[in-house]
């Protein structure tokens, strides 16, 4: 997410910093590559345009230029000024006051407007809310599996018709059995089409009408760039949006839709999909967004997907574990799986603050951590639990079972041992005590 632009602006304040006193022309110099470096992003021209005027009235004042470290005020000029292009806060979904809460999705084909519609509705079940998905898109055939198929996989229903050939017809119903059901959600995935036309717009906005949603949320693919800022564009002067919901927002390394598009549309950006997974997809926070551009990580976010993954009472026992040198294989294999439940590797790294430097030309191989969970469901529970007992023999026969070679084997028991020898130092250490919410 944002590389190619996070690298691009290290780059300029890294020359920046290395002065002691910054001049105007220097920091008009730094500003003529910073705005080369969001054009290249993608990022909209007049928004560009814009944004440098703003950094410039900042930066070139009596109070930053003598300073004692102008370049790092200049770096916390242009993150200020990120965040609010960006939005300056996080805006969440407004629910009613009288339930059910109507949220209704649109988009175009292949935005991602299903799946981010199930992943919203997992989202807000976490919170103890209690969603209904309806299948409102009557024209894509496989539209409605989907969902259901989704729907199954959250524990979350799904109101649909085969029979109901008008959306208008449908949400209404889908409302009023959201009532009958005591649900005080509902979410209406509408059709989109492969661009924007007359017939969506008008469907949409009967849509709008008959059911009269708490919000309008459109699906755009981040990955598009300009092109989704047109379309959001389009849908809220057509049809009148609420917010926007990025997808793909993992594999956009430029980032121009979500630099461009709340400027453009005035509207903000309340969720980012990061992934393929159904609970890939978290709140948009600028502030901490725009930490992630300058490098600067995001501790919040990481804490708080560790919260999600990691029970308290679970992280207390395995402390006792480890303080009583008992930590095990079966431990090992639970705590991989619950920090890869986070989301991918790079991705958490990315919000550690100087990782994405250090990490830059270190490919994170997920494929070792199937590697790692085949060797130790390979093992018998006895090996698990005594690595002492795995000899020569039964190494091999673990390598056999696994897929993997006796090397790789070895490999993890020599990783395990370093690791319990590193427990056992920090256990010695005064007060040591596990960090809340994390693994180890």
């Amino acid at each position: 997410m944002f590389e190619s632009l996070s690298d691009k602006l290290d780059s300029i304040f890294n020359k920046l910093k290395g002065r002691g006193l910054l001049k105007e022309e220097d920091v008009d110099v730094a500003l003529k590559e910073i705005r080369l470096a969001l054009l290249e992003a993608d990022v909209n021209f007049k928004v560009v345009k814009d944004f440098i005027q703003h950094i410039r009235e900042r930066a070139v004042g009596k109070e930053v230029l003598e300073s004692l470290s102008p370049g790092q005020q200049v770096v916390k000029i242009v993150h200020d000024s990120l965040r609010e292009l960006l939005g300056a806060t996080n805006e969440r979904i407004q629910l009613a006051p009288n339930p059910p809460t109507v949220v209704m999705m649109v988009g175009l084909n292949g935005s991602g407007k299903t799946t981010t519609s199930a992943k919203l509705a997992r989202f807000f079940k976490k919170e103890g809310r209690r969603p209904l998905l309806a299948a409102a898109d009557l024209q894509r055939p496989a539209a409605i599996d989907q969902l259901i198929t989704l729907g199954k996989q959250i524990d979350v229903p799904v109101y649909y018709s085969k029979e109901i050939k008008d959306p208008v017809q449908l949400c209404g119903n889908a409302v009023k059995q959201a009532k009958l059901d005591g649900r005080d959600i509902v979410i209406l995935d509408t059709a989109g089409r492969l661009h924007v036309n007359e017939e969506l717009m008008d469907e949409l906005k009967r849509v709008k009408q008959q059911v009269n949603p708490k919000e309008v949320l459109l699906v755009a693919d981040a990955m598009t760039g300009q092109d989704a800022v047109t379309m959001a564009k389009s849908f809220n002067e057509q049809i009148g949006i609420d917010g926007i919901i990025l997808t793909k927002m993992d594999g956009d390394a430029r980032g121009g839709a979500a630099l461009s598009i709340r400027n453009i549309t005035d509207k903000p950006i309340k969720f980012i999909g990061i992934g393929e997974k159904i609970d890939m997809i978290e709140p948009f926070y600028p502030d901490r967004i725009a930490s992630r551009i300058l490098g600067m990580g995001d501790v919040l976010t990481l804490i708080e997907q560790a919260q999600q993954s990691f029970d308290r009472k679970e992280a207390e026992k395995l402390q006792k574990r480890i303080l009583e040198e008992s930590f095990t294989f079966e431990d090992l294999r639970d705590q991989l799986k619950k920090i890869r439940s986070m989301g991918s590797i790079e991705s958490l790294l990315s919000m550690i603050p100087g990782m994405n430097k250090a990490m830059k030309d270190v490919k994170v191989d997920e494929k070792e951590f199937v590697k790692i969970e085949a060797i130790i469901n390979s093992m018998t529970p006895e090996e698990r639990r005594n690595h002492n007992l795995m000899n020569g023999s039964r190494r091999k026969r673990i390598a056999m079972g696994s897929g993997t070679t006796t090397t790789d084997v070895n490999r993890l028991v020599k990783q395990y041992l370093d690791m319990k020898k590193m427990m056992k130092m920090f256990k010695g250490k005064k007060g040591f005590r596990m960090p809340k919410g994390l693994p180890f």
